[in-house]
Formats: C-alpha cells, sequence, structure tokens
C-alpha cells in the first residue's frame, strides 16, 4: 500500500448530529444495553438484528413477510447496488426504500468489505481502492467520497465510512497501517457528508485494528475524535479464533461513548449475538440466517437442524415446538425435508422464514433479559439449551 501510516495533523474537529437520527438507552445490565434508536421512518428498539438485503432484498422473504416477523431494519450493499442496477438508477426511481418496498429504516454498508473480499482484483491506495467488477470485469474506483456520494444517492437511513478491512493475521505493523488508513478515510468520508446536500440520515465510523486491543483502543479512540452518529467495530470474523474476535469486540465497544449506537458489523451466529449483547453492542447483521437456510440449517433453541437428515423423513413436527412463525404453523420437518431434497424454491422460502423468526425472537428475548436484569442467567440457560443439534451427515 503506497501510503505513510502515520499522520501529525489532527483528522476532523468534531461536527454536530446528524438530521433525523437519535439514540437513547432504556437499560442497562453490566455492560449489555437495551435502547432505542429513533430514525425518521421509525423507532428501532434494541438489541437489533439487522438481515442482510444485499440485492435491495431479503434473499427469500417479501417486505410485507418481514415486517411481520418483526424486522425493524434491513442492510443493503453498497458495492453490489453501485455495480447493478447503479445509485443513479435507484435515485431516478425514488430512493432505496421505494426501489424496494420497504418503509422501514435501512441501512448501507459503503462497499470495503465487498473490495476486501475480491483479493487480486483490488489495489489500494491513499486516494482509495481500485478494483475490477466481479460481473463483466469492468474498471471500477471507489473512495471516500464516492462511497458517500453513493449511499447518498441510495437514501439510506445510516451510511457507512469507506474503511480498509484488515486480512487475518496480520502482522502488527501492517494493522497499524491500515487502521490508520481507515482512520484517514473516515476524515474524508466525514467531510464528504458534511459538505454534501443536506438531508437526512447519518454517518457511522467504523473501527478497526486486527485482533491487537491497543490497535482496538486506539482506533475506537480517535473515530470518536473524528465525531460520528453511531460507530461500528468492523473486521472481525474474517477467519480469526472465537476468543480473539470476542476479546478485539470488547476492547473497542469499551472505549466508544455510551450515549451513540454501538454496531458489531457481520457478527452472527446465535452464540456471537448474545456475547456481543453482553459486551455492549446495539446493532448486528450477518447472512447467516437467510444463507444457512438456503443450504438447509436451521437454527433453533436447542441447536441447529439439518433437514436433509435422514432422520426427518417421518418426522411429523414442525421444526420447533414453541416456535410462532408461519414455517412452523403449518409444515412437518417430513415435508420440509422433502421440499429441501426434492430442489424446491418453496423449501428455500419456508426455512428462510423460519431462520429470521428464530433470530427476532432470540433478539427480544435479549432485550428484556437486559430491562430485566437478567443478562448473564439468560446468557447460562442459552448456552446450556444448545448444546445438542445436528450434524451434517446425512
Amino acid at each position: 500500500m503506497a501510503t505513510a501510516c502515520s499522520s501529525s495533523e489532527p483528522l476532523w474537529a468534531g461536527g454536530a448530529p446528524s438530521v433525523g437520527l437519535s439514540f437513547r438507552l432504556e437499560a442497562t445490565d453490566g455492560r449489555a444495553r437495551a435502547g432505542v434508536l429513533t430514525t425518521p421512518r421509525g423507532e428501532v428498539r434494541t438489541p437489533v438484528f439487522m438481515p442482510v438485503g444485499t440485492q435491495a432484498t431479503v434473499k427469500g422473504t417479501a417486505p410485507e413477510e418481514l415486517a411481520e416477523l418483526g424486522v425493524a431494519m434491513v442492510l443493503a450493499n453498497t458495492y453490489h447496488l453501485h455495480l447493478r442496477p447503479g445509485e443513479d438508477v435507484v435515485a431516478h426511481l425514488g430512493g432505496l426504500h421505494r426501489f424496494m418496498h420497504w418503509d422501514g429504516p435501512i441501512l448501507t454498508d459503503s462497499g470495503g468489505f465487498q473490495v476486501f473480499s475480491l483479493s487480486g482484483l483490488r489495489r489500494i491506495t491513499e486516494e482509495g481502492v481500485s478494483f475490477r467488477s466481479h460481473l463483466d470485469g469492468s474498471s471500477r474506483f471507489l473512495s471516500p467520497e464516492s462511497a458517500v456520494a453513493i449511499q447518498r444517492a441510495l437514501g439510506s437511513d445510516i451510511a457507512m465510512c469507506l474503511d480498509e478491512c484488515t486480512p487475518y493475521p496480520a502482522e502488527y505493523s501492517v494493522a497499524e497501517c491500515s487502521m490508520q488508513l481507515s482512520l484517514r478515510w473516515a476524515a474524508r468520508c466525514k467531510a464528504a457528508w458534511e459538505a454534501s446536500v443536506a438531508g437526512q440520515g447519518a454517518l457511522f465510523g467504523i473501527v478497526q485494528g486486527s485482533t491487537y486491543p491497543e490497535l482496538r483502543r486506539r482506533s475506537a479512540e480517535e473515530t470518536v475524535a473524528i465525531g460520528f452518529d453511531g460507530y461500528a467495530v468492523g473486521g472481525l470474523s474474517v477467519g480469526e479464533p472465537k476468543e480473539a474476535m470476542l476479546e478485539a469486540a470488547a476492547v473497542a465497544l469499551a472505549a466508544l461513548p455510551g450515549d451513540a449506537p454501538r454496531y458489531l458489523m457481520g457478527v452472527g451466529t446465535p452464540e456471537d449475538l448474545v456475547e456481543g449483547v453482553r459486551l455492549g453492542a446495539d446493532m448486528f447483521d450477518c447472512v447467516m440466517p437467510t444463507r444457512n437456510a438456503r443450504n438447509g440449517m436451521l437454527f433453533t433453541a436447542g441447536g441447529r437442524v439439518v433437514i436433509k437428515n435422514a432422520r426427518y423423513l417421518r418426522d411429523a413436527s414442525p421444526v420447533e415446538d414453541n416456535c410462532g412463525c408461519y414455517t412452523c404453523r403449518n409444515f412437518s420437518r417430513a415435508y420440509l425435508r422433502h421440499l429441501f431434497v426434492s430442489r424446491e424454491i418453496l423449501a428455500m422460502r419456508l426455512l428462510t422464514l423460519h431462520n429470521l423468526s428464530y433470530y427476532m425472537r432470540l433478539m427480544s428475548q435479549l432485550r428484556e433479559a437486559v430491562v430485566r436484569g437478567e443478562i448473564e442467567a439468560f446468557a447460562r440457560r442459552f448456552h446450556a439449551r444448545r448444546a445438542g443439534g445436528d450434524t451434517d451427515e446425512a
């Protein structure tokens, strides 16, 4: 990376909160928090899980179904929407909410993680990232300023700063250089945000630093010094051991202000959600509930269910006895197995509905546990119940 790794100049002098976004805490239990994030499109009770709508759709579900499941907020992908159909098309058609027929809040990521995953197709410099489209190989360039402009055009409620997702493993010096580049990009994003046409919405900064606690702490402190409406912890769940991930998240979250929302990016197993809430995170996203559903894996309070397994051939019970989702109210494990092994599209839809219902229920239970001051007891019961579950064997 052809950049200097440090600068003696201040990055940014802070700024006023964006229009239409506020956050208030309603309860705490240790580090765990329950709050309300108020956006121009409604209130979001935290902790909250945001299903991932990569292409302006949560795969396999209609917006009305998401609302019925209790989904309050979704995530859309800046990189993919920039490539297809293009932010100009979305803006022409009335913005992302009208385009995807979703009335609730939308968070858009910056595209940094997707560019990170392109590996040999990208080149990172101080100015930004040059990369080739995975669709047609065309040359593209993403800078902090253009990342902000794209998200402004999409019309999301929460936009994310462009950052460099540090790979794992990384030497300390590499992680430090990457972290400082993300900080400089964050300052440029903030300047571009402030200079852009005024409108509703919020901009979140992102904490990096790999698995090094000192770098995570420094990144958090310097990101807060720039001043954002909320703060995310990024660059985790990229191959590091679980213990290292939780330690890095704990250090970063503890260094963030208590009066701003905290977003733990891309961390999304049920176990990770419980631990993330215990550490003080308010917002989560992950493709796991939808992607795993399409691959035949279901989440339940007692562990996972791999629906292709032969044990379900004649099983007349629902996926989960105490689940009130559409799938569990109407269909047996045997029928779901039949659909899945027959490669019927309905299987993916029904399994997705259950997994999203499970995630929404888990977040509601976590919030209630925080409000009651019982988060530690809830976590113990949760981990004890999930000791069972299927293997991948048929």
